[in-house]
């Protein structure tokens, strides 16, 4: 008797002592921990441009995923983007232990509230407390919203009460019938439900105390909508308005398993070859990696065992390094590390032979705009936006980011139709807008390599005329001349037209805007006509106002931008198109000279992460494209030698650009230039300190591939220009982590490209869950404060996902760089080329 009481006790003290070690605390990062759960309070807030990005309120991250996000306060039940979203006002710490409180307030609405999340055992209690009791007018409106990720829970069930369901894999209803457009919810009534009781991976129960909760399915709103759990206020509510009490289930022991991270379209020999571990710190991580050859029989013959290098910790894993560069032999390979094995991937001369290719003549291709697409027997458009342009009106701050100021800068009036505008260019990324800058950018890269890696390549017909483009169908004509001259059709026209560069052309309205699928589908391809009734048509003519608008402010930087592009296109295209070259090369003269006295920075633009919308920027990189176009005119060589108090100052942006001068600029240029790529360098290097994977990783609200990329070409042409000071190391590390080296998982962030690689993407086709080919996205962000995220299934968050025009070309650029390195000796081990 007395051993089985003593027993009893003893057991019952284990379960008291497992349980107090699974309760959430408060840690360091001031996020609620507890193995497998990690909840952030407004630690990432609703974005002043884009609204609800899903990623900001309340968020779990249940073993190692984030499901859920956006617990806020919401006017709606299933908001779509552009819905109102409150204005973050505070984050402290609470009176009680291990609880948060985030004071926020809808201001037009006069709704200021509290919420307060505290931890509670194993799971969580959300109070959300009103400054005021909530008048009869939000009643109905007003309520708490917790979104749930629709990939985490397509075909599993849920109980609300005890009444059963099942999450839809595509939205069906129901939906309200009074024209609203609005779902109804999926299930309602009850005060406890629970996500995927049969999954204990994502599980999720919610009680609430004694406001009803409702299910709703947002994608029935919005495809890019997810599941809300929700309870609404009652009118007259106040203190206590909404109780609930979160429960995630978690597995028991459970750990992350480990990420080895390597370049998934593999390595050349003799080139440095690591790969990167990511581990829980709670796993005990092996000591030791294994690099195994895959034979024709399908055996793994093991090749090389050895310890692995610790990295140290990066946000919340652990980093350590398998170098295998010693494995020169080709073959195929694949890594193990404890139970894991990754994909195969290759070592071989012609590893990267084809990394680039797919970019230039499939993602480039269905991007162009102002032409029908087709590859084989797929439509990818037809003949787009024929109707371009409007003039978009003054004083205007459009939804996607885009201004105009009281100057129109155009000789056109608000609402006009702007002849001309209707050929060349690419659509920017998703959501079909021209942004000029980035179209610029574009055909600057692409001038680039093809001067320095020739880009010999012919997959792609393209007739213009026809408004015509074929993917795999050569033509005889290289795919580069063909993008870079449909590009500068487009920055021609703006100059034509405009007599300078515009900011772009971008849908008027947002349900326009948020069209997916055929880009020649967005508009009906007729001018737009005031005098005709809505759906009438005559001739080329219709009463649909669906025109895309221009946005044509004046600025400096946009035509320094511009001035560089057409200067590069120029020389691009002088054997080609002759007659095209020279005008191209007018125009850039015409621009740079029209700005030399007007490098005064404006905010009237759209705010642009690719490049700074400084003057004196623009100025340098233009002055460097027009001394390469005219074989060091003097007018420009002593402009650049003017600007180098600029060049010295934004070296780490303009470097790349300054060393292309160095054939026409003296040697006291090239002495001015030694020191600042060695203080780069030196910049750089301490930078680099703070993450294991030798690249500057984006830590701001859009994930950084194009940062990578860039800094992969301007550190190739400082190694070109100086390789006593700067390594080849660089551009290679930034070539493994676009092609799989990262954070979160190791898949390629080019669609296609490599044994594993991005295949859900943010493009025109997202609605489709696919990807187009060739396109780079986003990749890695990190969603503060420590959580690195790159989901694989879901296509929505364009943070993430989201395919844009300037980001490919830049990585087609670095692509060729660091071909170039692996082809010299410099690349081989012991050269530096390993981080």
């Amino acid at each position: 008797m007395r051993r089985t009481l003593v027993a009893v006790l003893l057991a019952g003290c284990m379960i008291s002592a497992q349980a107090q070690a699974a309760a959430l605390r408060l840690g360091p990062a001031q996020t609620l921990e507890a193995p497998g759960l990690s909840v952030i309070v407004d630690q990432n807030q609703f974005s002043p441009i884009f609204f609800d990005e899903k990623n900001a309120g309340i968020q779990m991250v249940l073993h190692g995923d984030r499901i859920a996000t956006d617990g806020a306060l919401r006017l709606s039940p299933t908001p779509e983007q552009w819905s109102p979203v409150p204005l973050f006002v505070s984050r402290t710490l609470g009176a009680a232990p291990d609880q948060i409180v985030v004071r926020s307030a809808f201001k037009e609405e006069k709704l200021g509230y509290k919420v307060t999340v505290t931890a509670e055992g194993e799971g969580f209690r959300i109070a959300v407390d009103l400054d005021a009791p909530l008048p009869p007018a939000l009643a109905g409106k007003a309520g708490f919203n917790l979104d749930f990720l629709p990939t985490a829970y397509f075909g599993k069930t849920y109980l609300l009460d005890d009444a059963p369901g099942l999450f839809p894999r595509h939205p069906t209803g129901p939906m309200a019938k009074d024209g609203s457009g609005d779902p109804l919810p999926l299930a309602a009534g009850g005060h406890s439900i629970t996500l995927a009781p049969e999954d204990p991976a994502t599980r999720v129960t919610i009680t609430s105390d004694a406001a009803p909760l409702a299910l709703y399915d947002a994608r029935a709103r919005a495809q890019n909508g997810w599941f809300v759990v929700r309870s609404l206020i009652e009118a007259g509510a106040k203190d206590n308005a909404v109780v609930w009490h979160v429960r995630p289930h978690r597995i028991p022991g459970w750990v992350r398993p480990p990420v080895v991270s390597y370049n998934q379209a593999g390595y050349t020999p003799d080139r440095a070859k690591v790969a990167l571990i990511e581990s829980d710190p709670n796993d005990k991580a092996p000591a030791e990696a294994e690099l195994v050859r895959l034979a024709a029989d399908g055996s793994r013959q093991p090749v090389l065992r050895a310890r692995v290098q610790p990295r140290g910790r990066w946000m919340r894993y652990d980093y350590a390094a398998f170098d295998f560069s010693s494995v020169r032999a080709p073959g195929i390979y694949a890594i193990r590390y404890g139970a894991t094995t990754t994909a195969p991937f290759r070592i071989a001369a012609d590893a990267y032979a084809h990394i680039w290719q797919t970019s230039l003549d499939s993602f480039l291709a269905e991007q162009m705009d102002h032409v029908g697409v087709r590859e084989q027997y797929r439509v990818w458009q037809s003949p787009s936006h024929l109707d371009d342009a409007r003039q978009a009106p003054p004083n205007h701050i459009h939804f996607d980011g885009y201004k105009m100021g009281p100057s129109l800068d155009s000789p056109f009036k608000a609402g006009e139709h702007i002849p001309g505008l209707a050929v060349g260019g690419w659509q920017d990324a998703g959501d079909y807008d021209i942004q000029t800058p980035d179209n610029a950018w574009v055909v600057r890269d692409l001038v680039w390599a093809r001067e320095m890696f020739g880009l010999d390549w012919d997959e792609t017909s393209v007739d213009e005329a026809a408004r015509a483009v074929e993917i795999r169908k050569p033509d005889g004509v290289p795919d580069a001349i063909q993008q870079i001259r449909h590009g500068t059709l487009q920055l021609l026209a703006q100059y034509k037209v405009f007599g300078h560069a515009i900011v772009g052309i971008i849908d008027p309205v947002q349900r326009q805007y948020a069209h997916l699928g055929d880009a020649g589908s967005q508009t009906d391809g007729r001018l737009y006509d005031p005098s005709l009734p809505a759906n009438a048509v005559s001739g080329d003519r219709s009463g649909k106002p669906d025109d895309r608008w221009a946005f044509t402010t004046d600025l400096p930087a946009n035509d320094l931008y511009v001035a560089g592009a057409l200067a590069g296109a120029s020389r691009a295209l002088r054997a080609s198109d002759p007659a095209m070259a020279e005008e191209a090369l007018a125009a850039a003269r015409t621009l740079w000279a029209k700005q030399q006295d007007r490098l005064v920075d404006s905010a009237a633009a759209r705010d642009n992460a690719f490049a700074p919308r400084a003057p004196d920027v623009a100025d340098v990189m233009a002055t460097v494209e027009l001394i390469l176009a005219t074989k060091g005119e003097p007018l420009y060589t002593r402009r650049l030698t003017a600007l180098m108090p600029v060049v010295a100052k934004h070296f780490d942006w303009v470097g790349a650009a300054a060393v292309r001068a160095l054939p026409f600029m003296g040697a006291e240029y090239r002495a001015a230039l030694a020191p600042l790529a060695r203080a780069v360098k030196e910049k750089v290097d301490r930078d680099l300190a703070a993450n294991p994977f030798g690249v500057p990783i984006s830590l701001g609200s859009w994930a950084g591939s194009n940062q990578v990329a860039t800094f992969a070409t301007a550190m190739y042409m400082l190694h070109t220009a100086f390789p006593d000071i700067v390594g080849p190391d660089y551009t290679l590390n930034a070539l493994d982590y676009i092609l799989g080296r990262h954070p979160a998982n190791a898949l390629s962030l080019v669609s296609t490209v490599g044994t594993q690689s991005k295949l859900i993407g943010y493009g025109h086709n997202r609605a489709d869950y696919s990807f187009i080919p060739g396109g780079m996205v986003p990749g890695v962000i990190v969603i503060k404060p420590d959580f690195p995220e790159l989901k694989t299934d879901w296509p929505f968050l364009w943070f993430e996902n989201e395919y844009t025009v300037s980001t490919t070309s830049a990585y087609i650029l670095a692509a060729n760089a660091a071909i170039s390195l692996t082809q010299t000796p410099a690349a081989a081990p012991g050269a530096g080329a390993a981080r």
